[in-house]
């Protein structure tokens, strides 16, 4: 009951790459870069069991960004001749690679990483990659011109490296969607149909993450103009209701959704933000446990998974590592309070 999770990104550690920023530097090179990068990811495995999460992620320390990170690996994609593009419809500007032909995966693009953190945890093990919609968003294109074309053909790129991490041992698919929000009827039109293509055949959960992004000043001034309540998911949650699946992700600590909008999602796992990722502020355990209760008025208590708003990439380590804490303790009070308490065993704590 509450099985607690995070969103997906974690910071990177100082001797890993620049910290605080959503596109940060990396401090090496080839095999040293490497290294660097498993050990950034048993550092947070291990700071996500202290903490107490069940659900653990890589935090997403073999990325330097959450979708470029995918892309590195796809033939099609021409990094060198880098575009700057507005996205998430022109909220903020980023320096995207261009889509110069067909895409098609090289190889396996998170196959090892997966099977790095699968091997030193016995949690159960979250993976994230970023969903069709949101990739085509943070691109220039210069060969498909066609969005949803491109889309599917991600979808199925994305399928494929899916299958691959199921068979790894992965527990949780989650696909990032943020543009989700910033391109509502869009959504409607060939983002979920998208979503449930990359999806297709899978036996593990899948979820998707959707939320008003990072805690980066873009977004929070584009929060402030969304006015007292903010109702995009309004547009697309009963048509998520209807799709194949299983977690749906989304903020609610700090932010102006309303909650009886959870009820929409009918049918679903949910996976409610009760950590706000735009401020250094720690949530005390009784405000996420408040959070957590406020969320039981719509949601099924059998299907509440408590969880961060977004990845914590551009935070301080410290305050992250807070932030794990607070969310997993909020949540122990939630049991505790609802009747449900329950001590783990030593044997789903230890490392393997």
């Amino acid at each position: 009951m509450l099985e607690t999770t995070i969103a997906g990104s974690l910071p990177k550690p100082f001797w890993l790459a620049e910290t605080e920023k959503l596109w940060p530097e990396w401090r090496f090179q080839g095999e040293a870069l490497e290294e660097a990068k498993r050990d950034a990811a048993l550092v947070w495995l291990k700071e996500q069991e202290s903490a107490g999460i069940d659900i653990v992620t890589d935090g997403e320390q073999f990325r330097q960004h959450f979708v470029h990170g995918f892309l590195e690996h796809i033939d099609g994609i021409d990094f060198a001749h880098k575009r700057r593009i507005g996205i998430r419809d022109n909220r903020y500007e980023a320096n995207c690679p261009t889509v110069a032909g067909p895409i098609r995966r090289r190889r396996s693009v998170h196959g090892e990483e997966a099977r790095f953190t699968r091997a030193h945890t016995r949690r159960k093990l979250k993976f994230t990659i970023p969903g069709p919609m949101t990739i085509v968003d943070t691109l220039a294109d210069a060969y498909y011109n066609d969005r949803p074309r491109l889309a599917h053909a991600f979808a199925r790129l994305i399928n494929e490296e899916a299958k691959e991490l199921e068979a790894i041992g992965v527990d949780v698919l989650q696909l990032d969607e943020p543009a989700f929000n910033a391109y509502p009827e869009e959504t409607l039109e060939w983002g979920i149909a998208a979503l449930e293509r990359a999806t297709d055949g899978l036996k593990i959960k899948t979820a998707v993450h959707i939320c008003y992004g990072y805690g980066i000043k873009e977004n929070i001034e584009w929060k402030r103009t969304l006015g007292r309540e903010w109702r995009q998911y309004e547009r697309f949650f009963p048509a998520l209701a209807k799709s194949r699946i299983d977690q749906v992700s989304l903020e609610c600590a700090g932010s102006r959704v309303p909650l009886p909008l959870l009820a929409l999602l009918a049918g679903k796992d949910v996976m409610v933000g009760v950590i706000d990722v735009a401020t250094d502020k720690i949530e005390r355990p009784e405000e996420v446990c408040q959070t957590i209760k406020r969320a039981l008025e719509f949601v099924p208590l059998a299907r509440i998974l408590p969880c961060t708003n977004c990845g914590m990439a551009p935070l301080a380590r410290s305050t992250a590592r807070a932030k794990l804490k607070a969310l997993a303790a909020g949540a122990a009070l939630a049991r505790a309070e609802l009747g449900g308490g329950v001590r783990r065993r030593r044997s789903e704590t230890d490392p393997k």
